[in-house]
């Protein structure tokens, strides 16, 4: 493996392009592209209804904005970076919807010198985005032949491929990062050479080609222009001089002609208001020092330059504006990248970009054309186009799962919007924009730090399709079966597939944690999951009564359990082996069945008749539930011929809060408040200390007592440690709880509690950073404390029935005592644990007694096609031409995400004989940035774990990864665990997957180049 990429040659990229496009009419594996065709078909169809101005307004094929001499058909586009580096990225974002294109910056160091700089990986944009590299890591030459091939190849696809008008696009050149640099022969080659192109050799060798596999457009391809660049954007190293930006921006325009961009660093904000801005929208953890803001360009030195460098273009009959903005250096502090410093982008960096614009559109009263590249996405992607800024260009949203094709709902969001020739950018739409982007989910920082998407496992060379949702659920919940099953309608079919694991649809489809949501892949689009949790309550609202009314008690099988508890874990293990045939028996203490969830939650998250349904329905099953009724002992269970005896009792244990005062323990206080007995006389003030979601269901009714005025949290860590869940804190806030965070209480006395100030220290064990008492304290208006610092169990039970703690006080999952087993299941297995956690633990325990694990039973009708599941990942709806936001992927039919991150399209599908999809890696065009590894839903990197595929001996040699060579037309050196060359012609020892991937991309070799 190396981090050398060796671009396609022009008959090597046209082999792959026009191989695949013929089979599919799809090219560099992009799922959905942006066609004119497409928007001028939706604009007559609703001509009527649209009315005259409105059609005037989406004027179809002639509808272009003017720009540096050319037309765009869409004002968007790639920013410098590694979508525009070779020459197959640059046509895969054009297939996209990009029209203009900011080429990946060259400077003098370039080639392998520049490759060995750069750390790798080099790239994470899992959340906000990070890189360590910056211009090319080709040679110059090579990357002038590259935006050569690039240029003339989109010109005939557009109008083969039906994509637009061959002139529709524009080619913006960047260059850095100093004058003698960009002076330098090799440089000044570079620059000519995309001023005109006609004399290169790979110009004319490329039009040539084209000629060959496109002689119908032999015609078009003579016309093709050498003049691939009027325009170029100046890119400068941090601490670089204001005059010598000057003087290479001067250069430039009047030695070059070209249109000037100079792109600006989020530095020239200032730290305190950059650091400020970051804390606010939620990026406090993002750490960077000033130097950077000392050394680089000052405001004013900034503001005075442009209009002289203004004045000079306008001389020049040029264009002169500002790119707004460069990547943000900050430091590396957790091992995002293996570099010290690295460069910010994304959603985080939209904040700091949105202020420069609105500064510079004030200070020039919007006479400063901004080309625009920070956090653009979807949502705000047509208000920034609103505001008189464009071009707009992009990295990050392109890096993340849709890739490519990320930016066709973009295009066509904006080729509806009016065209109008630059004139001014406006101020006041800018200030909205930014105001509502720092209150909108997508471009905030959730409270709590981003959840594990990684499964924990190995991605196996083959199958590797999972659905990480599923995965990240502890019931393994078939979860895209009943997604797609309530998207038909089919909602009995749907609570038919949710009951074979989850005896409590209602119960989770109302108040589950939800970890399968966080898994989401969809969160990687839109930073929002699918539903899961609502789509599971519409099956089970839509469903219930049919099969409840159709169910049958099964046929008996003559073996009897007890269940002691009926909460969550009781009753699920109840369900479980009634539905197999036992007598179940549930020993209930207290008058109601549900546990915490009947007795404790607010009914203002769960009413109490959805617990009820859930209840009926495992009554129904054949559980039989013995209210007011204690626990027998171990023997009289046997006499009375229980076979296992499954312990599900809970955590109601309260701990010692070791606060003096007026202090309530949490259940007790939601109990009373739960059954309408809490009397709030004299009480204004109230405190609840603590930090999950116990402590936020009583924040949130204590807001509900006529009486109490204020209520707070007081925690001793800050709320992004708190162990509730993110909607929870919400929700809390919501209902106007104040949160006092790094207090930790002593005493309440006299209607006040004193705290102890903490500070945050080092991580501890649970990665969350430990609160240190510091020698501050702080008063809080309290008159009852409310301790929700968690529950232990009461083990007394388990010590009458002879079973001992260990030196945790935990109780194990299984004993067995005289020939009877005894499962601990629940809150008294885990501590006190979530809804599903405990319906995991009863369905381990209930298969253990039954000696068999359930076959689950998926209709076919839940299962899509693989079409279907390419289907899915459209982002556009194909007939309203609208964002698609909410759709389930369909992840463990189709998944493709290491393919679609790919800006090189370095990870390539294999179509296998039998309709299987398997993922191939191709070696030559890697460069090792590792975004695939950020989201691969199993704990791997697919650039260094998957089968790859290798084009010389030497790569191969080199590396020590699973792959093979192709040595002749049915030769292949392959290594496994060993390097084998194989006849394929004569029987082999390689397994029949591997031996079937091989033929099958020899067969179609430039598919795979």
């Amino acid at each position: 493996m190396s981090e050398k990429m060796v671009p396609l040659s022009i008959r090597e990229l046209l082999d792959r392009m026009t191989t695949e496009y013929k089979r599919i009419e799809r090219a560099f594996t992009v799922q959905e592209g942006f066609k004119i065709s497409r928007y001028d078909e939706w604009r007559k169809k609703y001509a009527d209804s649209l009315g005259e101005q409105a059609v005037a307004n989406l004027s179809g094929e002639d509808k272009f904005l003017p720009i540096f001499g050319e037309k765009l058909e869409v004002p968007l586009g790639p920013a410098a970076g590694p979508h525009t580096q070779m020459a197959q990225n640059i046509i895969s974002a054009y297939i996209g919807g990009a029209r203009f294109f900011e080429l990946k910056t060259v400077q003098v160091m370039d080639g392998e010198e520049l490759a060995k700089c750069i750390a790798r990986p080099c790239i994470k944009a899992d959340d906000e985005g990070y890189n360590c590299e910056w211009s090319t890591e080709l040679t110059v030459e090579q990357a002038l032949e590259e935006y050569v091939k690039a240029w003339c190849v989109i010109k005939v696809i557009a109008r083969a491929f039906g994509l637009g008008d061959p002139d529709g696009f524009v080619f913006n050149m960047s260059v850095g990062y100093d004058l003698a640099g960009i002076q330098s022969e090799k440089l000044d080659r570079f620059i000519e050479g995309l001023k005109d192109a006609s004399a290169l050799p790979i110009f004319i060798d490329t039009k040539n080609a084209l000629k060959e596999y496109y002689p119908e457009y032999t015609e078009l391809i003579d016309s093709i222009s050498p003049r691939i660049c009027r325009s170029v954007t100046l890119s400068t190293l941090h601490g670089c001089p204001p005059d010598e930006i000057e003087r290479i921006a001067t250069y430039l325009l009047t030695e070059k002609g070209l249109h000037t961009f100079v792109k600006c660093n989020p530095t020239i904000l200032g730290y305190e208001d950059a650091r400020a801005i970051l804390d606010k929208a939620g990026f406090d953890y993002i750490a960077f020092d000033e130097h950077h803001f000392k050394e680089d360009l000052q405001w004013d030195d900034a503001v005075k330059m442009f209009r002289r460098l203004q004045e000079l273009a306008e001389s020049k009959g040029l264009e002169f504006g500002v790119k707004l903005s460069n990547t943000f250096p900050v430091d590396v502090k957790n091992g995002e990248l293996p570099s010290d410093e690295m460069y910010m982008s994304g959603r985080a960096l939209f904040h700091l970009t949105i202020e420069m614009a609105h500064r510079f559109s004030q200070e020039f009263n919007g006479k400063l054309r901004i080309s625009y590249s920070g956090g653009v996405t979807q949502q705000n992607v047509k208000f920034l186009f609103l505001a008189g800024i464009w071009p707009i260009t992009m990295a990050t949203i392109l890096l993340k799962p849709g890739g490519y094709s990320n930016m066709a709902s973009m295009a066509y969001t904006l080729r509806i919007c009016d065209y109008q020739p630059f004139t001014r950018t406006d101020t006041d739409k800018i200030a909205a924009l930014q105001k509502w982007c720092m209150k909108h989910p997508s471009f905030r920082k959730p409270i709590k730090p981003m959840p594990q998407r990684k499964n924990g496992e190995q991605v196996p060379l083959f199958d590797c399709y999972t659905a990480p949702c599923q995965g990240g659920c502890p019931i393994h919940q078939d979860i895209p079966a009943y997604v797609h099953l309530v998207e038909k309608e089919k909602h009995q079919e749907a609570l038919k597939v949710i009951l074979q694991k989850n005896p409590l649809p209602f119960t989770t489809g109302l108040i589950c944690s939800h970890p399968c949501m966080s898994k989401c892949t969809r969160n990687h689009y839109n930073n929002l999951p699918i539903d899961i949790r609502g789509i599971k309550y519409i099956a089970a609202c839509e469903g219930y009564d049919e099969i409840y009314t159709k169910l049958q008690k099964p046929a008996p099988n003559g073996r009897k359990v007890a269940v002691i508890g009926a909460g969550a874990a009781g009753l699920s293990a109840a369900y479980f082996l009634a539905r197999d045939g036992f007598e179940v028996d549930v020993f209930e203490q207290s008058n109601k069945a549900g546990g915490i969830i009947t007795n404790v939650i607010p009914d203002f998250r769960i009413s109490p008749y959805f617990v009820k349904w859930d209840i009926a329905l495992i009554e129904k099953m054949g559980a039989n539930i013995k209210l007011n009724t204690p626990a027998p002992s171990l023997d009289r269970l046997k006499a009375d011929g229980y076979e296992a005896v499954v312990c599900g009792i809970g955590a109601y244990k309260e701990r010692n809060p070791h606060i003096t005062g007026n202090v309530m323990n949490v259940l007790d206080f939601l109990c009373t408040f739960k059954n309408g007995g809490f009397a709030a006389s004299g009480l204004n003030d109230v405190v609840v200390i603590g930090g999950g979601n116990t402590a936020m269901d009583a924040a949130r009714a204590a807001t509900r007592i006529d009486g109490i005025e204020n209520v707070s949290i007081i925690y001793r860590r800050t709320k992004k440690y708190m162990p509730a869940d993110e909607e929870e804190l919400k929700e809390a806030l919501k209902d106007g709880v104040k949160f006092i965070e790094l207090a930790a209480p002593i005493e309440q006395k006299g209607g006040k509690l004193l705290c102890s100030v903490m500070r945050l220290g080092e991580p501890d064990a649970s990665g969350r950073r430990s609160p240190v008492a510091t020698d501050e304290t702080i008063e809080v208006e309290a008159d009852l404390i409310v301790a929700a610092i968690g529950e232990e169990v009461d083990n007394s039970l388990f010590t009458s029935y002879g079973i001992t703690a260990d030196e945790n006080g935990r109780i194990p999952f299984l004993t067995e005592i005289d020939g009877m087993k005894v499962y601990n299941i629940g809150d008294s297995l885990r501590s006190p644990s979530t809804v599903v956690e405990c319906i995991a633990d009863a369905q381990r325990a209930a298969d253990d007694i039954i000696g068999t694990r359930l076959e689950v039973n998926i209709p076919m009708e839940a299962i899509p096609s693989v079409m279907e599941a390419i289907e899915s990942k459209r982002v556009v709806d194909p007939v309203a031409l609208t964002p698609i936001s909410s759709r389930c992927l369909s992840c463990d039919t189709v998944c493709e995400n290491c393919v679609s991150v790919c800006p090189n399209r370095a990870n390539a599908v294999v179509e296998m004989p039998d309709g299987r999809r398997e993922i191939l890696h191709i070696d030559r065009l890697c460069n090792e940035c590792g975004n695939c590894r950020s989201f691969c839903p199993y704990d791997s990197a697919p650039y260094l774990d998957k089968l790859t595929f290798f084009e010389d001996a030497d790569s191969f040699a080199s590396s020590t990864q699973k792959g093979f060579l192709i040595l002749d037309d049915h030769t292949v050196r392959v290594r496994l665990d060993d390097i084998t060359d194989v006849d394929l012609d004569q029987p082999n020892d390689l397994p029949k997957d591997v031996e079937v991937l091989i033929l099958t991309v020899m067969k179609d070799v430039a598919l795979y180049r």
